[in-house]
């Protein structure tokens, strides 16, 4: 686990010698767990994707995870996303295998997570500090955060948001906490997993059900095509998002 010292000053060279040792143990440690982590913004916090991201890619590029953008990327933006649609979005990247993660959020990140949650193979985290970042990681073990971008999001929010980023992503997740709590933890969620199974459809019966003006809308971002079809690892799924986008 890396090690954060906000008082370190330059001439603490015993305190610095801690951090790097820590940094070092703690990149081997990543090595093996590399992810592709989705970003994705709704139409009120569009106009952070931008600190969003590059927070995003300055804590997690170093230990060798690959950031893709989906937006929003400006308030302006040609397709605009509701919370709602990043649900949809989210649920596609993430049973697709076309992400591995996804950070999303709203103005409170209440809204996002409720949508997000709807879907099956989705477990998302209200994340509002370090603290719960590193709880969620470590004991629910889940594959999608969202964050309130707008509630609390004053002078020093992106530090807050640097150092949830930092947590989120600091070790494997499902190691337990406190670590010797570990197997029943990993049990539960693993019982939380097939209670889903049953409780949620199939995304692929799910999403001829729904309004496909609002699906459209969800995938049909800038750079959503490029990305998704790239990475994406279900040809059900893929087959799916071409018949609802109108790909050829």
């Amino acid at each position: 686990m890396v090690l954060y010292y906000s008082h370190v000053k330059a001439g603490e060279e015993g305190h610095q010698k801690v951090v790097i040792n820590s940094i070092c143990s703690y990149n081997k440690e990543r090595t093996d767990n590399i992810m592709k982590i989705a970003l994705i913004n709704e139409n009120s916090q569009a106009a952070k994707n931008a600190m969003i991201c590059e927070t995003l890619r300055k804590v997690v590029e170093p230990m060798g995870h690959e950031v893709f953008n989906y937006g929003m990327y400006t308030a302006e933006d040609e397709h605009q996303l509701t919370y709602v649609q990043n649900g949809i979005l989210a649920a596609v990247l993430l049973n697709s295998g076309a992400a591995d993660f996804v950070i999303t959020g709203c103005g409170t990140g209440e809204g996002a997570m409720l949508a997000c949650n709807a879907f099956p193979k989705v477990l998302c985290g209200h994340i509002e500090s370090p603290l719960d970042a590193y709880l969620f990681s470590q004991v629910n073990d889940g594959n999608c955060v969202a964050l309130p971008f707008a509630e609390n999001f004053g002078w020093g929010g992106e530090l807050n948001l640097e150092y949830i980023f930092e947590k989120l992503f600091c070790t494997p997740g499902g190691g337990g906490y406190p670590k010797e709590r570990v197997v029943p933890e990993q049990r539960n969620k693993k019982i939380l997993d097939e209670v889903k199974t049953v409780t949620h459809a199939d995304l692929c019966d799910i999403l001829p059900k729904l309004d496909r003006e609002l699906c459209k809308g969800a995938l049909s971002g800038e750079k959503f095509r490029e990305y998704f079809f790239a990475n994406c690892k279900c040809d059900k799924i893929a087959a799916a998002v071409k018949e609802i986008i109108g790909e050829n």
